[in-house]
């Protein structure tokens, strides 16, 4: 293959890889004075109109989505006999494919790639796309020195960031369904993307996610090749892995869409728990008083209907300490905060209406959309009591841009609580979220909370240790 002297603005300094569908160089941009990746639609191709389209969608898709953890895309163009091209971020580290080439990573190196991975995929589920050909080819390094790469994985000599590349088969889920080419790798494609007409879901790249695991930390990769192993005591880890991240990996590659975890944040949070386990507090007996609820807050702007009104107005809690309630709820006020009462919108009892909550913050309206203001979403239900315990629940609400801290556990008020903090590149710094089952009632007691930047180091514990049930 002929290397091209140039492509648009752009000087070819060598050929970086070749694909089904693409070829890809490495230019180098004068106006930014840095070298780019430039991927060209294949001349193969060309004529395809549905692959063009394709070829495009990725550039869309990845401009649309603009996130450090996904390859950056620069610019958009056409050669001279009408094929496409994109001028994307260069990947100077090379491919987990290259890496894996040359030879097997360490265990718990390659569990915190996983990681990553998971994070970078979560991405792209927060925006309804599905991947659909996550491979060891479609992980990419890139040096962190540039302003927008804060955030390392530590894979390699120096710090990293890890990026998904590759969209050219991915879809929006509205449309992931009914594609008539076979779309992914063989080995990691999940085996519903054979079926020309099953519907494709974020389920399938949990499949690929779990079979790049097994890839990563199977003590023989090649020895459950190509079919996934069936039951976690076949799955031999290699060593520095714990071995309950082998029943992860098991359920991942499950067969069944429907046996599988919902989406890589799901599949993130069960790795955190395989790797970082936490004591569970005891169940605690039935009883047969009134069921409290509450509504399930997803991130911190929760989906919350404020009953209250800011300090000083009716339903408000007095601003510069003091105590608020709002239904069985009772919270100690840090001083300078005040409440509101709300509803956990989404979040329903036994009797069809929403469980009790409120919030806290020096300005309860403004926590939720104002990045710069600390505060808390306070809540308890029965109803999640009934399904979940709280590290359960608490796995359900992992921030998968965030780095997140081992869970640890304290008791405040006679209630154990399971505590993660995730610290965070963009928008709040911090953000704790915890839980704990009430000792004396079937209830859950919930709290998502910002802490101030200059607050003390055991401000979440006097916090929780203010929540209270009436």
């Amino acid at each position: 293959m002929t290397a091209p002297l140039r492509i648009g603005p752009y000087a070819i300094e060598r050929l970086l890889g070749v694909g089904s569908f693409a070829t890809v160089w490495l230019g180098y941009d004068p106006a930014l004075d840095a070298h780019v990746a430039i991927k060209v639609l294949a001349e193969n191709w060309s004529h395809d109109l549905r692959v063009r389209e394709r070829f495009r969608d990725e550039a869309r898709l990845l401009r649309r989505l603009e996130h450090e953890r996904l390859v950056r895309v620069h610019a958009v163009g056409e050669l001279p006999d009408g094929r496409p091209y994109a001028v994307l971020a260069w990947a100077d580290g090379g491919s987990l494919r290259d890496r894996l080439a040359a030879g097997p990573m360490p265990g718990p190196t390659a569990l915190r790639l996983l990681g990553e991975v998971c994070a970078g995929v979560t991405v792209l589920h927060r925006h309804g796309v599905v991947h659909r050909d996550l491979t060891p080819g479609n992980i990419l390094f890139r040096s962190a020195g540039t302003g927008t790469d804060t955030a390392s994985a530590g894979t390699g000599t120096g710090a990293e960031r890890v990026l998904i590349a590759d969209l050219g088969l991915a879809k929006a889920l509205a449309a992931a369904s009914g594609l008539t080419a076979r779309a992914g790798t063989p080995g990691y494609m999940a085996p519903e993307q054979d079926d020309p007409g099953a519907v494709i879901d974020t389920r399938a790249d949990v499949y690929g996610l779990g079979r790049l695991g097994i890839r990563l930390l199977a003590a023989d990769p090649h020895g459950v090749w190509p079919d996934p192993p069936r039951s976690a005591d076949v799955l031999r880890l290699r060593d520095g892995v714990p071995a309950p991240v082998a029943a992860v990996l098991i359920r991942a590659t499950a067969h069944r869409p429907a046996d599988r975890y919902p989406d890589a944040a799901a599949l993130h949070a069960a790795l955190n728990r395989a790797t970082n386990p936490v004591r569970q507090p005891p169940s605690p007996a039935p009883v047969t008083r009134r069921r409290y609820r509450l509504p399930l807050a997803v991130t911190i702007v929760a989906a919350v209907a404020v009953v209250g009104a800011e300090p000083g107005g009716v339903g408000a809690g007095p601003p510069g300490g003091g105590t608020y309630t709002a239904g069985p709820l009772s919270v100690t006020l840090p001083d300078g905060w005040s409440a509101t009462g709300t509803a956990w919108a989404g979040q329903y009892g036994v009797d069809g209406e929403t469980e009790p909550a409120l919030v806290m913050s020096p300005q309860p309206r403004r926590w939720a959309a104002d990045p710069r203001v600390p505060g808390a979403f306070v809540g308890v239900s029965a109803s999640t009591a009934a399904r979940t315990t709280p590290a359960g629940f608490l796995a359900e609400r992992t921030h998968g841009d965030c780095a997140s801290t081992p869970a640890r556990t304290t008791r405040q008020a006679g209630v154990e609580w399971t505590v993660v903090t995730y610290h965070c590149d963009r928008g709040r710094p911090r953000i704790v979220e915890s839980a704990g089952r009430h000792p004396d009632r079937a209830a859950l007691l919930y709290a998502q909370i910002v802490p101030p930047v200059d607050g003390a180091p055991d401000f979440v514990d006097v916090l929780l240790a203010g929540v209270r049930l009436r």
